[in-house]
């Protein structure tokens, strides 16, 4: 197994990490367990979860994924384990986090408020990367820095990250750090896939530049890369469908986002790649996914045991130049055509 460095940072991770975001919902603990113990026996030891888990977010269950994580994490040696977590941030565009009765912030209460909340689901008295789950626009980012701070003073965090950032609020927290001596970001979490490879813009210059880590989420375009949406309908107990058919029109919108004519017709394609390659496309999303020299660790998720093979075949298959040729051709062709 390789292991690659979170940014400047002491950790030392899988190429892959495991996602938790369905323990709890769709993922009941038994299956949760069987999974978190076949990604350790397949040798991934970076595992990722928020406050806000399971999705889609309710107040009635929140939290559930980090205790279903917790009771697991004692049946393993603690520090063979870098485990990974996240502060909600406030309304994050498309809907109100239940965190904290809607009222959470990125700012010193709320900082000290989730992370204890944090460290008791997950029953450990340290988290080896603490994350920002989306930027809050209110709330000086120095304020937010120096909160992050003091809990890596106090060894409650080992370090922190960022995610669903923009090049500019990466640019200005690393700044930020650097003059106020605080803890930096040393990682940001943003979705980066065959589908959605704007990443590769600003941001990854970003990164580059300051050795800060991206951890991809949505590999697999949150499933449309499967092929499981190609057949013109939405598949019952996927989430898009449940997205699809939500109430609230901003979250119908994300639905369109992953599932639309550009997307069904780029993942046909890609399909088709795969097979002249041996692999299903969800072991080519991955791949692509981890291929860059900014990322540390690609979070990939299974809502079934069955599932997560595909995900963990690309630790074995790497991309070629010829390979990255053609993928490149499809994004330009299909989903970001010049002119």
């Amino acid at each position: 197994m390789n292991y690659n460095y979170i940014g400047k940072s002491g950790l030392r991770v899988t190429p892959i990490c495991l996602g938790t975001m369905t323990f709890g919902s769709s993922t009941d603990k038994s299956e949760a367990f069987q999974i978190m113990d076949k990604a350790y026996d397949r040798g991934i030891n970076f595992f990722d979860t928020a406050e806000i888990y399971p999705v889609p977010p309710k107040a009635s269950y929140e939290g559930t994924t980090e205790k279903i994580v917790g009771e697991w994490l004692k049946s393993k040696p603690r520090e063979s384990i870098i485990l990974a977590t996240k502060i909600a941030g406030a309304a994050s565009g498309w809907f109100v986090p239940p965190t904290r009765h809607g009222l959470t912030a990125i700012d010193s209460f709320h900082i000290k408020r989730a992370v204890e909340g944090s460290l008791k689901r997950l029953d450990t008295d340290y988290i080896d990367l603490y994350q920002m789950h989306w930027p809050d626009t209110i709330v000086p980012i120095e304020e937010s820095l120096k909160a992050f701070d003091e809990l890596v003073r106090e060894g409650k965090v080992r370090y922190i990250g960022t995610s669903n950032d923009s090049a500019y609020g990466l640019t200005k927290a690393n700044e930020v750090s650097k003059h106020k001596n605080l803890a930096r970001f040393e990682s940001i979490q943003n979705n980066f896939s065959l589908l959605n490879p704007r990443f590769h813009d600003e941001l990854a210059n970003v990164c580059k530049r300051e050795n800060i880590s991206l951890l991809p989420y949505s590999p697999i375009g949150g499933g449309v890369l499967s092929g499981k949406y190609n057949g013109g309908f939405f598949p019952e107990g996927c989430r898009f469908t449940a997205y699809a058919k939500h109430q609230n029109p901003r979250v119908q919108a994300q639905a369109k986002r992953f599932v639309n004519e550009k997307t069904i017709e780029a993942t046909n394609r890609y399909i088709a790649i795969a097979k002249e390659y041996g692999i299903s496309p969800v072991t080519l999303a991955v791949a692509y996914s981890k291929h860059f020299d900014f990322v540390a660790s690609t979070i990939i998720g299974a809502r079934k045991l069955a599932q997560l093979d595909e995900s963990l075949a690309a630790l074995d298959f790497n991309l070629d130049s010829e390979l990255l040729e053609r993928i490149e051709q499809v994004q330009k062709e299909i989903l970001y055509p010049m002119g």
